[in-house]
């Protein structure tokens, strides 16, 4: 029974594998929204709600090779006087068949305070898979790393594709 489970798991990893493959042609387009991106919160420490979006969207260059473009936006960040804005520039390297990808990037961030602002570039890198619910649509954990002159960021998110 077990044997058979496997099996079956194993078949339909193939079947994903194989469908997925036709996704990461050069001329396709990739829309990404991340989960992690996406928050509202409210802090009743500072009575002040959070919000904040995040997305990806490019197009592959090549085959397995995507360019994309990274935007973003926090509102009362963590429940501070905190905006953030984000926009940036990165790509992914997708290992053909398999969903397995690298990505890194070079953003814009901009705090814009009660205090003042700043600006800072950062970069980043981050590791996933692009495991496919339909033959557009994925479901893409990822573990991740950015760093500028401020701080260093290490965490995981989640995040959906579309591909077209």
């Amino acid at each position: 029974m077990i044997l058979m489970k496997k099996l079956v798991l194993l078949v339909c990893l193939l079947v994903a594998t194989v469908a997925a493959q036709a996704q990461f042609e050069k001329g396709k387009w990739i829309l990404n929204p991340s989960i992690s991106g996406l928050g509202l919160s409210h802090s009743t420490e500072t009575d002040k709600t959070s919000f904040g979006v995040e997305a990806k969207g490019g197009a592959f260059l090549l085959n397995n090779v995507a360019l994309l473009l990274h935007a973003g936006a926090s509102w009362n960040d963590n429940g501070s006087d905190t905006d953030l804005y984000t926009l940036g520039l990165g790509g992914r390297y997708y290992f053909s068949k398999v969903g397995i990808y690298l990505g890194a990037d070079v953003k814009v961030n901009r705090w814009e305070e009660t205090e003042g602002n700043k600006t800072r570039v950062s970069f980043g890198s981050e590791a996933g898979y692009a495991f496919f619910l339909s033959k557009t649509v994925t479901l893409e954990p990822a573990v991740y790393w950015d760093v500028n002159k401020d701080y260093s960021e290490f965490g995981f998110k989640v995040g959906f594709g579309l591909y077209f």
